[in-house]
């Protein structure tokens, strides 16, 4: 079996063919997360707590610049697997060539908006004065280099559209392994602090977006890349925006919602700061499954829809959805089980580490719900329906977790805490989470999903 050739998700058994094609993308998942995970231990470990608490800082800000642009990777998939799915072959180059332009125009407006921002938003955080330059001088250095991320995930989207999931696995691979050494060499050895982290970061994505553009020019049997099918087409370029800007606007919505808790964070001190750091960073780690099951699960959808298997989709679905449950709920329990002895990995200090892990229960039975989120959402992106995820998690993460985390704060103050208990940052999460999972399976249940194809059959 050719590991590297497209997967036909509308054949074959469907929880079978879910689940090898997912297997790769959590791999993956892992790999992704391990380039802001490897940066805040190198720095914790080498630099100090206040060095891990400003990359923290800065994460906020990153996703907030970067994540309306990789929000249209996803669009790219969709529509990659709908023409794939199709056999449209004339369609799918078109499409695959107006997302390579599109990234680079894209690109371009990031780094004119980026320096300009940067600094206002991190004062508007209320970043405490101790890490506030360390934060900066991290951003500059990957607004810089940020076309490779960029890249890297638009053509990651095509690829996993056209059913190769294994290909962009590889390459993150390699540049997440050549992330950590680069890490190491220029803060362990140059003693660079967090440029140092910010510089190995933006190498790594220009190589894995190198070797994706590379393979992408291997595959002519599935589709053309030739000059002509680089241009701006009104038709790829709508499609693209209909199906990617709601995702893209989603992330953003939910970096708006973290920048907002931030602030809040913020207000709590270095230790709450770097504790938080910790808990996002472990539980990048821990949402794997369900961001993996359902991105698996907009391919399959897809490429189902794109075939006219509405059946095969919804039957995909429920089946894909109970193994990713079982899935998370395993994972979850290992992570609450040695939470610790992860936590210890980014710090000496004792108290933040006890800190740390008493969030993190907090959040467990919340990771099973968001399984039960990223499968339905996806299968709903999948068949064209990007909007209403966009509306839920505007719902979830603005008008409910916000609203919550500082309303709960506000109510738990006290002498002793006068900005309140930091645990309701959590409980918080935890509740949109909860609520989350149940709207996302009541608009599931009513199907208006399955007439958004792009593909009349």
């Amino acid at each position: 079996m050719d590991l590297f050739k497209p997967v036909d998700l509308t054949v074959g058994d469907p929880v079978r063919q879910i689940v090898r094609f997912m297997i790769p993308l959590l791999i993956g998942n892992i790999f992704q997360q391990l380039y802001n995970t490897v940066d805040s231990i190198v720095v914790g470990k080498f630099v100090g707590d206040n060095a891990l608490a400003a990359v923290g800082s800065a994460g906020p800000v990153v996703n907030l610049l970067l994540v309306l642009f990789i929000g249209i990777s996803v669009g790219a998939g969709i529509m990659v697997s709908q023409y794939f799915g199709a056999r449209r072959r004339e369609d799918l180059s078109k499409a695959i060539g107006c997302c390579i332009t599109l990234t680079f125009l894209s690109a371009l407006v990031m780094m004119a908006i980026a320096p300009l921002i940067t600094m206002p938003l991190l004062r508007f955080l209320n970043t405490p004065a101790e890490v506030i330059d360390w934060c900066q001088s991290y951003l500059a250095i990957l607004f810089i280099g940020g076309a490779g991320c960029l890249y890297y995930n638009i053509l990651g989207g095509v690829l996993r559209g056209l059913g190769d999931s294994v290909s962009a696995l590889l390459y993150l691979v390699i540049a997440t392994t050549l992330n950590i050494v680069l890490d190491l060499y220029f803060v362990a050895s140059l003693g660079m602090g967090v440029a140092g982290v910010a510089l190995a970061t933006v190498i790594a994505q220009w190589i894995s977006a190198f070797l994706a553009l590379l393979k992408l020019n291997r595959k002519t049997d599935c589709f053309d890349l030739a000059f002509r099918y680089l241009r701006l087409e009104r038709k790829y370029v709508g499609e693209l925006f209909r199906l990617g800007l709601p995702s893209g606007v989603t992330q953003m919505i939910f970096s708006l919602a973290i920048i907002s808790t931030q602030a809040l964070t913020n207000q709590f001190g270095p230790m709450c700061i770097a504790t938080n750091v910790i808990v996002m960073r472990i539980d990048g780690f821990v949402m794997m499954p369900a961001f993996s099951f359902g991105n698996a699960m907009t391919t399959f959808s897809g490429q189902n829809t794109g075939a006219g298997r509405i059946d095969r989709v919804e039957e995909g679905a429920h089946k894909g959805t109970l193994v990713a449950v079982c899935t998370s709920t395993v994972i979850t329990g290992l992570i609450l089980l040695f939470g610790k002895h992860l936590m210890a990995l980014f710090t000496n200090t004792e108290e933040l580490i006890d800190q740390s892990y008493h969030m993190m229960m907090i959040l467990g039975v919340g990771y099973i719900a968001m399984e039960v989120t990223q499968c339905l959402q996806g299968v709903m992106r999948g068949a064209g329906d990007a909007v209403t995820p966009m509306y839920l998690s505007m719902l979830t993460s603005v008008f409910i977790r916000v609203p919550l985390a500082y309303l709960m704060t506000w109510l738990t103050r006290s002498p002793e805490n006068p900005h309140g208990e930091f645990s309701m940052m959590f409980i918080s999460m935890l509740i949109a989470w909860l609520i989350g999972a149940t709207l996302s399976f009541y608009f599931y249940k009513r199907g208006k999903w399955k007439t958004k194809s792009l593909i009349t059959n």
